[in-house]
Parts: structure tokens; sequence; C-alpha cells
């Protein structure tokens, strides 16, 4: 075979390919007929406390009395958002837990660069300005009148934080507000900034729940700062595929039901025990020490410490909604540009759903919310 040959037959195979890409990306889910059994997989994270009403839905099956009879659903664990997003983007998962970043990129990332896949916010699963937003420092940092000195050391100084996540919208936004500008900032994981942390080589990173709370019981890093500091909201998102939407309105609002049973079950703090015990099963290697820190522990105010752990606001409100805005704006702004516009595209919010069935209950946002003891 001739080098032309070769390169030729080369062209046709990679063409190939993306053909039959595209011809999966674009082929459509049958979700069945309303009523009928459907098979969900749901894609969540129980190592993001924010996002824990999925590990309540999970754990106490709260879908079971929504959904058809003989309905199933797997819940498939993602350590990050983005990791969900590209198993929705493929039709693998049909439903999301996520935080802000990634839930919104999926309203835009996947829409025309992926074949057409249309994913939609559809709830609010809570907003909080100390789960995703928290700075942690070396062991051997000065000691900190407040979250703002804390940052303020960082200038010149090694730091990380998994980029493109509401970590990296806090540190982003928290630098300039301090002054300074690190040495490097890295785009790290939180298995590598946990492992970087404990090898000593980060001066300081920003990560979420439960992460934090695990990194500092271990002794490997010591709390400095959060959203409290410099009044950042960080927030956790339910997103759906829209041909479930379409398809399956009578799944799409059993599946609603469930998350607001899960998030009034979170709010009431008589269920602390419980919703620990259902996150240490679903999860490995975190004591149940840190698990309920993480949810309800407090930290002194020089470390970013604050009244409220989470505020469970089931739909949009304005508050959320400027959340959003400036979330979009931030992940606009990026090089890679993970939205494609500075404001989300029409549609990408659809939680009328979730707003009917509120005003159905009698009950109003935030549904209610969970103290620091």
């Amino acid at each position: 075979m001739t080098r032309m040959t070769k390169k030729l037959t080369f062209f046709v195979i990679c063409l190939t390919t993306l053909i039959m890409t595209q011809a999966v990306f674009a082929r459509g889910v049958d979700f069945g007929k309303s009523g009928d059994p459907i098979h969900l997989v749901v894609g969540y994270q129980p190592y993001y406390t924010e996002s824990w009403s999925g590990v309540v839905n999970n754990g106490k099956q709260l879908w079971k009395k929504y959904l058809p009879a003989g309905s199933t659903v797997e819940f498939q664990v993602g350590l990050q958002g983005s990791v969900i997003v590209r198993a929705m983007a493929r039709k693998r998962q049909h439903i999301g837990y996520m935080g802000d970043m990634p839930a919104i990129a999926s309203t835009f990332r996947y829409l025309k660069q992926r074949g057409g896949t249309d994913i939609r916010i559809v709830s609010v699963l809570g907003t909080s300005k100390q789960q995703c937003n928290v700075f942690l420092v070396r062991n051997d940092a000065p000691q900190f009148a407040n979250g703002l000195e804390a940052v303020k050391w960082m200038n010149g100084k090694i730091v990380a934080a998994p980029h493109g996540a509401c970590t990296d919208r806090f540190a982003r936004l928290a630098f300039p507000k301090a002054g300074i500008k690190p040495k490097h900032y890295m785009n790290q994981n939180i298995q590598l900034i946990t492992k970087n942390l404990s090898r000593g080589k980060l001066d300081a990173a920003a990560i979420w729940e439960p992460t934090a709370s695990k990194i500092v019981k271990e002794g490997l890093a010591r709390r400095a700062a959060s959203g409290e500091d410099f009044d950042a909201l960080d927030g956790g998102f339910m997103v759906m595929l829209h041909d479930l939407m379409v398809q399956r309105p009578d799944v799409y609002e059993a599946w609603l039901r469930a998350e607001l049973d899960a998030q009034l079950f979170m709010a009431d703090s008589t269920n602390a025990d419980e919703i620990i015990t259902m996150a240490k099963a679903q999860t490995e290697n975190i004591s149940q020490e840190i698990l309920w820190h993480s949810l309800y522990g407090n930290y002194p105010e020089n470390q970013g410490g604050g009244d409220i752990k989470i505020q469970f606001d089931f739909i949009v409100t304005e508050r959320v909604q400027k959340l959003l805005d400036n979330a979009t704006q931030f992940l606009y702004g990026l090089r890679r540009k993970p939205a494609a516009a500075p404001t989300i595209r029409e549609g990408g919010v659809s939680d009328e759903m979730a707003r009917k069935i509120l005003k159905e209950k009698g009950l109003t946002s935030p549904l209610g919310v969970i103290k620091a003891h």
C-alpha cells in the first residue's frame, strides 16, 4: 500500500467514525409512553455535599412513590459535574445532579457541537457561600485575622483548583478582590489537590465539600476562607434531558416531586443522623464525622464560617438567577468559553414544573436552611 493510499484510507476511517459518532449523538432516546414503566439513569455526586438531595432520593428511594409502577432507577456516581454532563450529552444518563458551572455549561456546550443534545436546568438543589467556595492553606501558613488576609497571603504562591468548576470561579473572584496574583494557579482535580497538599507541593487550594472537611480533619491543610468573606454564592442544580421532559412529562413531574420531598427531608434537622448514614453508605473512605461536618459543622468567622450551610431554593429565584447570570458571564469570559454566550440560552433554565409543584403544595422558596452547629 502506497503512502498516499494509506493517508486516504486513514481519512476515510476518521470520516466514517465522525459520521457514526454524530449519528449516535443525534439519535433520540425512546422513553416510552406516559404511564409506562421507565428505566432512568441518574448521574449524581455523593462527593459534593450541596447535591445530597440525590443521596437522600437514592437512599430512601423516594422516586418509587411517584414513578410509574415497575420503573427502575440506576444512580451512577460522578466525581465532578463535567463527567455527568459528558454522559448526558451521549444520552447515557438522563438526569444529573451537579454544581452551577457544569450545569450552565451543559445548557450550551453540547447543544450544537455534540449532535444537538438538549440539556436543561430544571431545579435548584441548594445554594451556599461555603459549600463549593472554600479556600485551604498549608498547615505552616500564618494565622490570619480573616479570609481576605488569607487570600492576600497567596500572592506569589502556588494555588490550585479544578478549573471550570465553581471553585475556580470563586478563586478568580477572590484574587482581584484581594489585589493579588498567585505565582502559579494550577488546574488540578480533587484527588491531585489532596495528594499535593499532603506532600507540601501546594500553598493553597480552592475545593468543595466534603473534600474540604476531609482534608482539614485529616490534618493535611487548614481552612482559611470561604465565600462568606467575599459575598460569593455557589449552587447545586438538577439538569435533565429535554427529550425526557417532552416525551414523559409524567416522569419529569414525578422526579421533581421526589426531589421536593428530598429537600424537605434535608431541611428538617431531626433527620441529620439518617442523612449522614445514607451519605456514608454511598461514599468511600470518608468518615461519618467528616460527612457530618461538611453539612452541619461550624467554623470560626476568621476561617470563613457562617450561620447558613445550605439553603434549599428548589426553583430559580431572583437570588439564584443572579448567581446564574454571574457564573455564565464568568464561563463566557474563559479562553475555552464553556458558555457560548454571556447569558444562558433561551430555554436553558426550565423550572416551570418545579414552580407548578411548589404552588400546588402551598410552599414558597426557600423551603428551609441547614444552620451551622
